[in-house]
């Protein structure tokens, strides 16, 4: 071939490709339609593949009064998306082996109800504590909001668990909230300024941020939203939303392509901690729990699959990560409602190209008991 016609070939080439990938970001910002209207609550979106960025999209606005447009830097809170920091965290100190897994809590933080002296670590990570929501304690006349603190009082007000420690899996916001307190007694700094200095810092999250009001700023941040019958009205803050554990991190998505690759090369624990959290532990009956350490774990079409939903007063999220394709997708919404783990399940489905219809693969938290 001449280099006159390799270079013609190569032209043609480069415009094929550019012409798919354009193509594909035309179809993918289709999926994400419904946050398209530029004077309602938005939606930041986004796929990482083998460490790159091949979507990103942004729409709606982030703060309506200020008409504030939402992007690809726009931090929302996370919610239970937040999960897997806390998680990481106590990896962190298991790695260190300042703590183990098989430690009871009881033995660990002080304060924590001596009727819940069963209850291991792995119990609170795996949600197999059947320690009661806290939730269930808050009046919904309050208003003075709980911390993570509160939660122990909270949770002494119950009698005993759902069920033995370890049998069964019953989704717990309280247990991650008491992941938060034990990562303060362990290592003797507060919970948000241990994820500063040991997970976000080092990762170079310079605005991702385990927010607390008065302490600490969410730089671009966006607020929540509820729809009503006169078009949305703000619901930014309830009086859980200050727990910090179980859903009080704000994040981009820009700023989550640094803790995806994280994950992806082991920056902060090894393959083998890291593991932990994503392996499904075998229950007494024979069945294997849906939930790892901060993840929901599965299969789709063979392939291990690595999700979590948050939902929270006026935030709704989603993150699916197939880790064996390096292959994550992210989408965090400022509005209450909506169902953001379709549309990233079908944003995958653009780079799986699955034999079956998204539609037909539920995520596992949506037949996990009190998981919404």
């Amino acid at each position: 071939m001449t280099p006159r016609a390799l270079s013609l070939s190569l032209r043609v080439l480069i415009l094929a490709t550019m012409n798919a990938g354009c193509a594909a970001g035309s179809s993918a910002r289709e999926l994400l339609s419904d946050y398209e209207n530029p004077e309602a609550p938005g939606a930041s979106a986004i796929v990482i593949h083998e460490g790159r960025v091949v979507f990103e999209h942004a729409s709606g606005l982030a703060d309506l009064p200020s008409r504030t447009p939402a992007m690809p830097e726009t931090q929302y809170r996370l919610a239970s998306l937040s999960k897997q920091f806390t998680a990481m965290a106590i990896l962190l100190l298991i790695e260190e082996g300042r703590l183990h897994d098989d430690d009871r809590v009881v033995d660990v933080l002080p304060g924590f109800p001596p009727t819940l002296g069963e209850v291991r670590i792995r119990h609170l990570l795996q949600h197999t504590s059947g320690i009661w929501d806290y939730e269930a304690f808050v009046p919904d006349t309050q208003t003075e909001q709980v911390k993570d603190r509160d939660v122990l009082g909270l949770l002494a007000r119950a009698q005993g668990t759902y069920f033995p420690p370890g049998t069964a899996v019953r989704y717990s916001n309280s247990g991650y909230a008491v992941l938060s307190l034990v990562v303060e007694q362990v290592s003797g700094m507060p919970f948000a300024r241990f994820l500063h200095e040991r997970v976000f810092a080092p990762l170079g999250m310079r605005a991702t941020v385990a927010h607390e009001e008065g302490r600490s700023t969410v730089a671009r941040r966006a607020y929540g939203y509820v729809a009503g019958a006169d078009g949305f009205r703000p619901r930014d803050q309830s009086p859980t939303s200050a727990v910090l554990g179980d859903g009080g991190i704000y994040s981009s998505v820009a700023e989550l392509v640094a803790w995806d690759r994280a994950l992806d090369a082991h920056t902060l624990v090894g393959a083998d901690t890291q593991r932990l959290a994503w392996t499904a532990p075998p229950l007494p009956d024979g069945t294997r729990s849906p939930y790892g350490f901060g993840w929901f774990v599965d299969e789709d079409e063979g392939r291990p699959r690595l999700s979590h939903h948050g939902e929270t007063c006026g935030f709704t999220n989603a993150l699916v990560k197939y880790p064996e394709q390096r292959l994550t997708v992210i989408v965090l919404t400022n509005r209450a409602g909506g169902e953001p783990w379709r549309i990233a399940q079908r944003l995958a489905d653009r780079w799986l190209a699955p034999k079956a219809p998204a539609e037909q693969r539920p995520w596992p938290f949506e037949t996990l008991p009190n998981a919404r």
